[in-house]
């Protein structure tokens, strides 16, 4: 595992050394957007509307929109500045039981490992977690972002849980045709329930697949090895064309830009130069054949 975040575990007047590692890993089957003609990818450029021209990544600046039109910039120093991007703690400021926190609030998971010199501190953190049944409830920084994060045992390693802020999980009311007026036959319940205890297994997280994921990868599978490969078209050699393409037009250029006068001066020089050619050019000397003729 790469590690992407280095930092410390601090509550009171505890510090311990820790790496963060990521806990989990999208597996979902990335497509590339082709087209349809030559089967080539489709590159997208960042344009400006207004200037009509490619805007390099150097260029661009965070604003924010508060009025239709009507942005805010904010540099990127100022963002960093209030971010705290050089604090790299994460810092446990209250120690509560798993279960005070509904799933809904969990948003990543990230492995915790000990940091250089951190190891026993680390293992005296988790044994006593693991004592007192309690979770830490800590705030760090990652990417430039404050997170509420929840940290706990897992297995014979640390766990750390980015968690929503409250403001962040909308309002269920807000959910169209919930309520409690519906009349519910007690008969239906009881084999509703009669069901669920029917269906009731051990999580065995093992036995559960992706299926339409293994579906996609053996339609793909089965289109390579049936030779329904596409193949995008290589691009032309622009620089070579562009050399010859510019070569050319330099000439035409130049060739328009020849002015009357200098193209009738070379005209007459040429005349010139042909006529006296032919004028100095000696004369062809007689056969003797021809002159005994003559004679």
């Amino acid at each position: 595992m790469h590690t992407m975040w280095k930092g410390a575990i601090s509550f009171g007047l505890v510090n311990i050394p820790i790496k963060l590692f990521a806990a989990t890993e999208n597996k979902d089957i990335k497509m590339r957007y082709l087209h349809e003609k030559c089967h080539s990818p489709v590159q997208y450029e960042k344009i400006c509307p207004v200037c009509e021209e490619t805007v390099d990544s150097k260029e661009i600046v965070k604003g924010y929109e508060y009025e239709p039109g009507k942005f805010v910039v904010v540099e990127k120093e100022e963002l960093d500045e209030l971010a705290g991007v050089s604090d790299k703690s994460i810092e446990i400021i209250d120690f509560i039981k798993l279960e005070e926190i509904d799933p809904i609030f969990y948003n990543r998971s990230y492995f915790v490992g000990p940091g250089e010199n951190g190891t026993k501190s680390f293992a005296l953190l988790k044994k006593a977690m693991e004592d007192t049944g309690k979770i830490g409830l800590a705030k760090f920084t990652l990417r430039s972002k404050e997170h509420l994060a929840a940290v706990r045992v897992y297995k014979n390693g640390l766990v750390l849980e980015t968690i929503f802020y409250p403001d962040e999980v909308r309002n269920v009311d807000h959910v169209p045709g919930l309520t409690d007026e519906v009349s519910l036959n007690e008969k239906e319940v009881e084999m509703a329930k009669q069901l669920i205890e029917q269906l009731t297994a051990p999580f065995e997280p093992e036995k559960y697949e992706d299926e339409y994921r293994e579906a996609v990868l053996e339609l793909i599978n089965s289109k390579i090895s049936g030779d329904e490969v596409k193949v995008a078209k290589e691009r032309p050699k622009t620089n070579v064309v562009d050399l010859m393409e510019a070569l050319q037009a330099s000439i035409n250029e130049s060739k328009g830009k020849e002015t009357p006068d200098k193209g009738k001066k070379t005209k007459e020089a040429a005349s010139k130069k042909s006529k006296d050619s032919t004028e100095t050019k000696p004369k062809k000397k007689k056969s003797t054949a021809k002159k005994k003729a003559s004679s």
